[in-house]
């Protein structure tokens, strides 16, 4: 059975908003500066820029290990083995919220902004998100769920090491454009002395459209696959979002748009929305969680089967 879902689209009071009143800060993309609306803050919750990847912490040395390890490991060939086995969705079945509660055990070694619970990085990104866009229902759900693939860092679903589920994403089959994190590791990386893989290009097509691209693997694209396979009627926007959140040389210094092909642009100027909510809202500020689960659970029944396969 084909299920038609109209796309979101954005409005001409909010294009126009979003172009008069917004700023281009230190992640790329856009964010409200001093308006009623989101106000992004100035610092993270430890007292560094937002995505300062040289600031002196102890923190900032596990990070920096972090990208070594990811930048060295995260090949072409060990994108499509994770794909073929978690593509399987054989590792749990339950329901979205449960997947949420499993996060409460799961720190991201790869952020430099955050070391609350990930469940309540949802929770803010999503709530901050629906005080700005109250009709936009499905973006306040795909807040709630973009990050759920890092359950993949518990023993039910294989224990991966870190930097096989966190941190910011890039393509495979291409040359690593230098705007990457730490892009001096990558020199480690087998694909790296690859001449197939050294040209811009690589092995795609300009214009190809970013589905056709392997992008190194993650929780990004575990849910995406998750929800994608179970049949979610979440908007093709929520998709891509959930896939492509973490690709930060695309939102960031626009690397790799010229594999892009026009719906990905369509559905970029939804992500570079949902972006700057990702970032800026993490928050020593926690939301209280019973106070708002019965609205996500109604959007969770409205885009998503009872159960899924995991």
């Amino acid at each position: 059975m084909t299920i038609l879902i109209s796309q979101p689209e954005l409005s001409e009071d909010r294009k126009d908003n979003y172009d008069a009143k917004e700023l281009v800060l230190d992640g790329g993309f856009v964010v409200p500066h001093k308006t009623e609306a989101f106000d992004a803050p100035e610092i993270n919750s430890f007292g560094n820029s937002f995505r300062d990847y040289n600031a002196e912490s102890e923190r900032q040395k596990t990070v920096e290990e972090f990208y070594r390890q990811q930048h060295t490991n995260q090949t072409y060939d060990y994108v499509m083995k994770m794909r073929e086995e978690y593509g399987k969705l054989d590792k749990a079945v339950m329901s979205i919220w449960d997947c949420c509660e499993l996060l409460n055990d799961v720190v991201d070694d790869s952020d430099p902004d955050l070391d609350e619970p990930q469940i309540q990085h949802l929770l803010q990104s999503a709530e901050a998100i629906r005080k700005d866009y109250p009709d936009e229902d499905w973006l306040h759900l795909t807040a709630l769920i973009h990050d759920l693939g890092k359950v993949l860092l518990l023993p039910q679903f294989g224990q991966l090491p870190q930097w096989a589920v966190v941190g910011d994403t890039f393509p495979l089959g291409c040359a690593f454009d230098e705007s990457n994190v730490h892009h001096k590791y990558f020199k480690n990386n087998p694909d790296f002395k690859n001449p197939g893989y050294s040209s811009k290009n690589g092995i795609y097509k300009e214009g190809c459209g970013l589905d056709n691209v392997v992008i190194s693997w993650g929780h990004d694209d575990y849910m995406y696959l998750v929800a994608k396979e179970n049949g979610t009627t979440l908007p093709h926007a929520a998709l891509f979002i959930i896939r492509y959140h973490s690709l930060y040389p695309l939102h960031k210094a626009g690397a790799y748009k010229h594999l892009m092909n026009k719906e990905d642009e369509e559905d970029l100027k939804w992500l570079n929305i949902f972006n700057k909510y990702d970032l800026y809202s993490k928050s020593k500020v926690l939301v209280d969680v019973d106070e708002v689960k019965p609205y996500y659970q109604s959007l969770i029944k409205k885009y998503f089967t009872e159960t899924l396969r995991w």
